[in-house]
């Protein structure tokens, strides 16, 4: 039996008119989790990261990623990529893991393009195949800017599904990433809007992630932690769909608009 693939050229829209989409950082810690949860990257984020030093700053930096492969110039995606590879470079240990490698990095791209599929068709509804194909293949550039080569991704978004399951089944629990994670969600430093959100943003990392990988990061998750997770969407979903797209899309404007400017000053950006 012949699978037809969907053709993108009858696609509606790509991945650029939804990645700006402020709801989406309510994947961004499930979307960290399911990184950590592969052992190799676990490994490196837990003994080289940064983030609990400065979590808003690591922020910043993975947004600006992310903003300038959606919507940056060639010259601007090649000059954040030659950072990245500078950040990486250090970042290895030898027969355990490096930030250099193409299967882990390909791991890492699949969770950034699956999380905003499944964040978008939670707000806004499913989409047909054919966009949900060409957002797919708009999303492979989160690997290809770095050593991930085109053939090494799934071709088709059906087989992008294969991939994703058969990855989940080689996720395994490590105590050092099961540390770090714990600690990633209980983070007691930084300014009182962290304090604030990072209640929501614990219940929304735990309650994306299937139970399998929960388990695997010794997270938590109760039936009263459920109820509250299901009952956000509830009345998130009708309230965010009324505010206006400018809006929504205004934190990805300034996220470009400092990485430019820091870009002209020759200041730090990654």
């Amino acid at each position: 039996m012949v699978t037809m693939v969907p053709d993108v050229q009858d696609a509606k829209f790509g991945m650029a008119d939804y990645v700006a989409e402020r709801m989406l950082l309510l994947g961004a810690g499930s979307t960290v989790m399911y990184q950590l949860a592969m052992k190799g990257v676990g490994l490196g984020v837990a003994e080289h990261s940064t983030t609990l030093t400065r979590p808003v700053d690591r922020l910043r930096t993975t947004l600006t990623y992310v903003y300038v492969m959606s919507f940056g110039t060639d010259e601007e995606q090649k000059a954040i990529s030659r950072m990245v590879n500078r950040m990486h470079a250090g970042v290895r240990s030898p027969d355990r893991y490096s930030a250099h490698d193409p299967e882990l990095q390909l791991w890492v791209a699949a969770t950034l393009a699956r999380n905003g599929e499944e964040l978008y068709q939670r707000v806004f509804g499913p989409m047909d195949e054919a966009t949900k194909e060409r957002c797919y293949r708009d999303a492979w550039i989160f690997g290809t800017a770095l050593q991930v080569k085109p053939e090494m991704w799934p071709q088709t978004r059906a087989e992008f599904d294969t991939y994703w399951e058969e990855s989940l089944l080689r996720l395994e629990p490590d105590p050092i990433v099961q540390r770090y994670a714990g600690q990633l969600l209980t983070y007691h430093g930084g300014g009182i809007f962290i304090r604030l959100v990072l209640p929501l943003q614990s219940l929304m990392t735990r309650g994306n992630l299937d139970a399998r990988t929960r388990e695997i990061l010794a997270l938590p998750w109760s039936g009263r932690d459920q109820r509250l997770y299901d009952a956000f969407w509830r009345v998130f979903v009708p309230v965010y769909r009324r505010v206006p797209r400018r809006l929504r899309h205004l934190e990805a404007h300034l996220v470009l608009r400092d990485m430019r400017k820091r870009l002209k000053a020759g200041t730090r950006v990654i």
